[in-house]
């Protein structure tokens, strides 16, 4: 899994610019109807993967600062990082919950599991638990997340509608569900345009997992931002 949150109602907390732009999000081809990973391959290679997650070039387009701020996280949350890769968003988020607050970093690599454990420790983030999930269940606590941001990594999982129907499990009354991934299409940075899942499959299969989008945003140029809540 690669690399891996937005307001809890469209009718509260969009107090940004950047939430329900009006403007066109870019054109997507749209393909198949499946819901299994369209991209499999090892990242058991940490210092490979280290270069291309935490190259400091990724800020210009990933712009972390402003995901957190969208995300309009506080201290005291509970948060998960669904496919937490080598940690880029899980030390974001460590700092916008507070030592107070938790961050679940769940990958199904143990290599990479070992290194997020090894970075928590380097960086002082005492909030940050590292998860070794499975491939059909990210094991993470029933009933207790305000959040979980899942950045890169939903179109690397199998059996999509039953994995996201089980990570509900795992959400808090009023807990949320945040997708970023890429637009597709060719792009300047970002795997082949077949290993993408457009924008309206993820929302068909969100929804038909039990899911109501909440919120969009164009805040980034190269992938598209959803926020999702379980229906009642």
């Amino acid at each position: 899994m690669k690399n891996q949150y937005f307001l809890i109602r469209t009718s509260t907390i969009l107090t940004t610019v950047l939430w329900l732009s009006t403007a066109p999000l870019p054109a997507e081809t749209i393909h198949a109807e499946h819901d299994d990973a369209t991209a499999k391959h090892s990242f058991e290679d940490v210092e490979r993967w280290s270069k291309v997650f935490d190259n400091p070039e990724r800020d210009i387009w990933q712009k972390p600062a402003e995901v957190m701020q969208s995300l309009a996280l506080k201290a005291g949350m509970r948060v998960a990082d669904l496919g937490a890769g080598t940690g880029y968003f899980t030390r974001h988020l460590a700092r916008a919950v507070g030592a107070s607050g938790s961050v679940l970093a769940v990958e199904v690599e143990p290599n990479l599991v070992r290194h997020l454990r090894q970075r928590a420790e380097q960086e002082g983030a005492a909030n940050v638990t590292p998860i070794l999930g499975s491939t059909d269940n990210p094991r993470l606590p029933a009933g207790v997340l305000d959040l979980i941001l899942i950045v890169d990594t939903y179109h690397h999982i199998d059996d999509r509608l039953q994995y996201m129907r089980r990570v509900r499990a795992a959400l808090a009354p009023a807990g949320r569900i945040a997708i970023i991934d890429w637009y597709k299409k060719k792009l300047p940075e970002g795997p082949p345009v077949d290993h993408k899942i457009a924008s309206k499959q993820v929302i068909d299969e969100m929804q038909r997992a039990g899911y109501r989008l909440e919120a969009r945003s164009s805040l980034l140029p190269y992938q598209y931002f959803l926020i999702f809540s379980p229906e009642p």
